[in-house]
């Protein structure tokens, strides 16, 4: 299957865009800086060498003469968003769908992608990225991923934090199956190496132990259910599924107050990617029902059908429950609006593409999710920005509107604080201080649909 998949990628025409705007001027806009809730209208924001080099009152900043000026008269421009649990595709025989998918990204307003499954290529494809090259989001890479099956003892795994360090990855990604001595390894390895680790947590180590080696992220809220369960719950001879959607009936609420403050102390931020949990597992949406939503054009069709194939397995597993899944999906609600309300830290995130979920097309539906589990429009938003910036302490870099900042921005035609949807609704990409118009993007968005 995984070659023709490849097969269909090569068949893909080549993406070509005009040129765009390197040095210009965003007239008369609403600005959304992101520092707090709240609107700077009618600002004038002129953008040099990827940065904000100038922002404020339209009447009182000069756009140099010739030089060109994007129209954001009733627009609202806001920092770009990120994808913090992205899936960069490892292959090397996939080039046409690697530049695709990173299209995909900034189509939908993401500048910044936090790569969660590296592979070697993936480095020098983060350097064509910083210059230019490509239409592509920056990008924060994990190399390999240490599990139970990649790191074969403590050694190993010291070994293979090295590897990474010295090959240039940001941070380790972490996978399930470790026991405590190779996770221990691994923790005391990264500190060594200066690098930070984020991912999924292994059932033998647990979320506390997870918190107490400061794990910089918890993705998926990986074992939270497990750690909930109330005394004895686990001895009713039922193994974990998909995330523990099967134990939930055996979760004491009481306790995920306790979870959101132990996490905020521990100084880790969790990735909820809602979207990857709900799509996999609720029974609101049938599998042909999410096949065949307009945005799945854009993925190859044999990919789609494998999505299709994976939903409904889960669905036609005997022990599958929908009523179970939607105690589930409430359950994690609360506990995102806890460790939101707690202060510890959340991250935009959807783990695309995975299943029925399309790169930078997911993250709507992400930032939906997280309203719909308590969030304001501007604290979701803020998970995908400034927060990010926060996490990764470049507060001063990016992650807000200001003089000096990254040139990292969506100018939408609809305000996002009234309404998330309201991402959906662009005018133009602004990434690495270059200027893409809709129109270029429904341009590229067209030839992959081809």
């Amino acid at each position: 299957m995984k070659k023709i998949i490849a097969l269909f990628i090569t068949m893909v025409p080549v993406l070509v865009l005009a040129e765009p705007l390197h040095e210009f001027a965003v007239t008369n806009v609403t600005v959304i800086p992101m520092d707090e809730d709240r609107v700077l209208p009618a600002q004038t924001v002129i953008i040099r060498d990827g940065v904000i080099a100038e922002v404020g009152p339209a009447n009182r900043v000069q756009v140099p003469r010739g030089m060109q000026t994007v129209d954001g008269r009733g627009r609202y421009l806001m920092p770009g968003l990120a994808e913090m649990h992205a899936h960069v595709p490892p292959q090397t025989n996939q080039q046409q769908w690697t530049e695709d998918t990173l299209f995909l990204y900034v189509a939908n307003g993401i500048t910044f992608a936090r790569s969660m499954l590296g592979a070697p290529h993936h480095i020098e494809l983060r350097a064509s990225a910083e210059r230019g090259d490509m239409v592509s989001p920056r990008l924060y890479l994990s190399g390999p991923s240490f599990n139970g099956n990649s790191v074969a003892s403590a050694a190993e795994g010291r070994r293979m934090v090295a590897e990474q360090k010295a090959a240039g990855y940001d941070f380790l990604k972490i996978h399930p199956g470790l026991d405590i001595e190779r996770f221990d390894a691994i923790v005391a390895a990264a500190r060594e190496h200066g690098l930070t680790f984020g991912g999924h947590v292994s059932n033998q180590v647990g979320v506390m132990r997870t918190l107490r080696a400061g794990q910089a992220t918890i993705d998926h809220l990986d074992e939270y259910i497990t750690a909930m369960l109330a005394e004895g719950a686990e001895e009713a001879g039922r193994s974990s599924m998909f995330f523990g959607w099967n134990l939930v009936d055996g979760v004491d609420e009481s306790q995920i107050g306790t979870l959101a403050r132990r996490t905020r102390e521990a100084g880790t931020w969790n990735v909820p990617t809602e979207s990857l949990i709900q799509h996999v597992l609720s029974a609101r949406w049938s599998p042909a029902e999410l096949a065949a939503r307009d945005e799945m054009r854009y993925v190859p069709r044999v990919l789609v059908g494998q999505w299709v194939a994976s939903k409904e397995a889960v669905m036609a597993n005997p022990q599958y429950d929908a009523a179970l899944v939607e105690r589930f999906i409430e359950v994690r609600g609360k506990l995102i609006k806890a460790l939101h309300d707690a202060g510890a830290g959340l991250l935009l995130g959807s783990d695309a593409p995975q299943i029925f979920n399309v790169p930078g097309f997911a993250i709507h539906h992400e930032l939906r999710m997280l309203v719909e589990a308590g969030l304001t429009p501007f604290d979701a938003l803020a998970t995908g920005n400034r927060d990010v910036a926060r996490f990764l302490g470049e507060e001063a870099v990016f992650g807000t509107v200001g003089v000096g900042m990254r040139a990292d921005l969506i100018l939408l035609v609809r305000n996002p604080l009234i309404d998330v949807a309201n991402v959906q609704h662009r005018a133009g990409v602004i990434v690495n201080g270059r200027w893409i118009s809709e129109e270029q993007i429904q341009e590229g968005l067209a030839a992959i649909a081809a």
